[in-house]
């Protein structure tokens, strides 16, 4: 009893100091949006942010600012990112008036197979060492987005990062934190980690310089020869070299074969708007059946914050978790029923499943047939870019090829190990993917351009931000502050039952008669830190011919327009 009565004081104290006291907006905004006329680009690092508002300066699109803004992050913000890892973009092309998907994420080393993981008597792909590392495929997808989109040479895109990667840069508070974890845990197990990331024998901390003169070394050597150079020159053989000697069975060969794939977006109307999403091999339909099933309810009218609110969100996610378990794969090898997945058919009959007074737990419907880094850039010509890149579990693998200045993802380990699934292991096959960008259109216009990173948070989060604003009349910046939820202990992809109905956790500044209730309801309910994803989003207001940019204030960046 004392310790529950201490967890509400906790609560309660915590919601005490959540308030801005504002003059304008809602209590928990943390700043006014930013607004602008001629370009936008909100990233997760000052920085990296100014770099991309310096490209589009320099008569750079959306898309050459969205590249200089990742290369940059891959530098100053390596715990969630990095040319090591994949990378999704949804592009708005005002000239056609049209989306364009791309997947840029790398494909599994064809000499390892399923066999071979079971002679290694593993249930489960390990989160790192060698054996989780795929292709990566970010450098294949800047320049593919470069040549259908880019303005301005690659060498220009390049040279900002160049250039702070030589000289050094002020390390921010969040990212020194998680740099502090992953470095100190990685250089006492893997080769190359402490050349690569340390200095004076620490890691690097809040304030302190950071260099990285390895990596503007790459970064040139793929400027000057383009995506051949990482994947058909020297770099291609030191990662290569460097993977099967630490056990690994990535080949020369796998990287010279990759490529990226355009894709269709596809999408959902929610109250009016069109959201949209990539097709799998990545998460984002979860987004779009959850909407499906939540449009079925007058959230506008349950109030933001309320037990129905909560709970509703809560089982139209657990339903989609179930259905992405089951079916969400690399389409190149599984027959994913998208078009039913996402249709309102299909989310009228799973929402029949829901309870308004009681947590459910579910099974995938039966049909015939998570650390990231988000950015956005929008440019003075219309043009507007969703981009998501990330090595996964925060810094990636911990696999460090000597001299080169990154670290390669571990994107493998969301391969499931048992036969029989859409998502099992298999040579060649890109595994499921959690990074997820996401666009809105209205009237076939564009709208807004926004992500949540954040593992399996991010479908959760879309829909939270397009709640906030569709149903609750939230402003953009509010949107992002506004407290969030988070769910978890569905089905995984990766083979891991539910556990029962799972658990809710709670940012501070929900009511406790909230929580009462939807304790009552059968929820477990607990308060986690920092797994609640980072967010950026621009949106642009047709009528004033303004753009409106927010960035995470759980974050480090910013938002910039000029």
């Amino acid at each position: 009893m004392k310790k529950f009565a201490s967890l509400v004081l906790l609560f309660l104290i915590g919601i005490s100091l959540f308030a801005q006291d504002r003059i304008t907006g809602k209590n928990f905004a943390t700043r006014s949006d930013v607004m602008a006329r001629h370009g936008m680009v909100c990233t997760s690092q000052p920085l990296a942010t100014q770099i991309g508002i310096d490209i589009l300066k320099k008569g750079g699109s959306a898309v050459d600012a969205a590249i200089a803004a990742n290369a940059a992050l891959g530098l100053m913000e390596p715990t969630g990112s990095g040319m090591g890892g994949d990378l999704f973009a949804i592009v708005w092309d005002a000239k056609t008036k049209k989306l364009y998907g791309l997947n840029a994420s790398g494909r599994s080393p064809k000499a390892l197979t399923l066999a071979i993981f079971k002679e290694k008597g593993l249930k489960k792909i390990p989160p790192f060492g060698p054996l989780p590392v795929t292709v990566p495929g970010c450098v294949d997808g800047w320049f593919s987005l470069h040549e259908r989109f880019g303005k301005l040479p690659m060498k220009d895109i390049l040279e900002p990062t160049i250039q702070y990667a030589e000289e050094g840069f002020p390390v921010t508070e969040i990212i020194g934190y998680y740099f502090g974890r992953s470095v100190e845990y990685f250089s006492k197990k893997f080769p190359n980690v402490t050349e690569t990331y340390m200095s004076d024998g620490e890691p690097p901390y809040k304030g302190k310089v950071f260099r990285n003169p390895m990596l503007a070394s790459t970064y040139r050597e793929i400027a000057q020869g383009g995506r051949d150079a990482f994947y058909k020159g020297r770099i291609a053989h030191v990662i290569a070299d460097f993977i099967q000697e630490q056990g690994g069975y990535l080949s020369y060969e796998d990287l010279a074969a990759h490529h990226s794939q355009w894709v269709e977006p596809v999408s959902v109307n929610y109250r009016g708007y069109d959201v949209w999403e990539l097709p799998p091999n990545g998460q984002g339909i979860a987004a779009l059946q959850m909407l499906q099933v939540l449009k079925g309810y007058d959230i506008a009218s349950m109030g933001f914050g309320s037990a129905d609110h909560i709970h509703y969100f809560t089982e139209a996610k657990k339903l989609a978790f179930e259905d992405r378990a089951k079916y969400y794969a690399d389409m190149d090898f599984a027959n994913v029923p998208v078009k039913t997945l996402i249709s309102e058919k299909y989310a009228a009959e799973r929402r029949k499943l829901i309870r308004p007074d009681r947590a459910g737990k579910y099974s995938a419907g039966e049909i015939s047939q998570g650390e990231t880094v988000y950015l956005t850039a929008a440019d003075d010509e219309g043009n507007m870019v969703s981009l998501i890149q990330s090595n996964y579990r925060g810094m990636g693998s911990g696999m460090v090829p000597p001299g080169l200045g990154f670290m390669l993802q571990d994107r493998g380990q969301l391969f499931n190990l048992e036969e029989g699934h859409a998502n099992t292991y298999e040579p060649g096959k890109r595994p499921f993917h959690t990074i997820i960008p996401a666009f809105v259109t209205k009237d076939g216009k564009p709208y807004m351009s926004f992500g949540v990173m954040g593992g399996d948070f991010q479908p959760q989060g879309h829909v939270q931000i397009l709640m906030n604003i569709i149903d609750f009349g939230m402003g953009l910046q509010e949107a992002g502050d506004a407290p969030r939820i988070s769910h978890d202990g569905s089905t995984s992809p990766t083979g891991t039952p539910a556990d029962g109905t799972g658990q809710i956790s709670l940012e501070s500044g929900f009511g406790y008669e909230a929580i009462r209730t939807l304790m009552q309801r059968g929820h477990r309910v607990g308060f986690e830190n920092g797994i609640y994803g980072g967010y950026q989003a621009i949106m642009y207001d047709a009528k004033n011919d303004v753009y409106y940019g927010a960035s995470e204030s759980r974050k480090d960046g910013e938002a910039i327009g000029y």
